[in-house]
């Protein structure tokens, strides 16, 4: 009998066995690099906040940021950090266009702030909070485009507090866990499987009272217990 073959010189089943063999590689392929790269921009998400708790301490040490003239330094938002927007001035607003940080304590690509005040890189979302001048403190979000806006951040607070959290640009593609970092470097992690309180894009992000017990900034964190978003947040090992 002579078989039909194509001009490669394969016949229709011997092409039928080549593409379930392709098809069960990539079946078992694909989850292990999908699972790879969820672990790779979870770690790069960590090892971002740790930098930022370095940068923040450095810009809080040198007080190039002292916006109620007290020789207190102050943290910053991202973009203050990076050297992209104007630093706060004394009353907690804008400095002029050569109020830039220089040097930077992060890279400029942390200035790319959106819209919604968010940093989007390698996969995951990143945000820092500042205290108002209240008690309790509340959390102000940086502005659109990076920076502040107004004289809304207080500065004795911002002397002593700041958080910062990262949570993935697409639940279960690019990331699945959320972090949370502040002034003591204390970093959490939440699992981020709750679908009431799931964490997901630019948009999407957590409060800044997420991760602790009460909705005030020198209020304790939810280590080891549930935040006020209800999630379970526990120490990054």
């Amino acid at each position: 009998m002579i078989r039909n073959r194509n001009r490669a010189g394969f016949t229709l089943i011997e092409l039928m066995i080549v593409v379930a063999i392709i098809a069960i590689i990539a079946s078992i392929a694909i989850p292990k690099l999908l699972s790879a790269r969820l672990a790779a921009n979870e770690s790069a998400a960590i090892a971002t906040l740790r930098s930022l708790s370095s940068a923040q301490a450095q810009i809080q040490s040198s007080a190039a940021i002292d916006t109620d003239a007290d020789g207190g330094g102050e943290y910053g938002y991202l973009a203050e950090l990076a050297g992209t927007m104007p630093m706060r001035v004394n009353g907690g607003g804008l400095g002029a266009a050569t109020d830039i940080l220089n040097p930077a304590v992060l890279s400029s690509a942390f200035g790319n702030v959106d819209a919604n005040g968010v940093v989007n890189r390698s996969g995951y979302c990143f945000s820092v909070f500042l205290p108002d001048g209240n008690t309790p403190a509340v959390g102000v979000a940086e502005a659109g485009g990076g920076g502040a806006t107004a004289a809304t951040v207080g500065g004795n607070n911002a002397e002593i507090l700041w958080c910062a959290y990262a949570w993935p640009n697409t639940y279960g593609q690019s990331g699945n866990r959320v972090f949370f970092i502040n002034q003591e470097g204390d970093l959490l992690q939440t699992n981020n499987r709750t679908v009431a309180s799931q964490y997901e894009g630019v948009a999407g992000g957590p409060a800044y009272s997420a991760a602790y017990t009460v909705a005030d900034m020198n209020s304790a964190i939810a280590s080891g217990a549930a935040g006020v978003d209800t999630n379970t947040w526990v120490p990054v090992q």
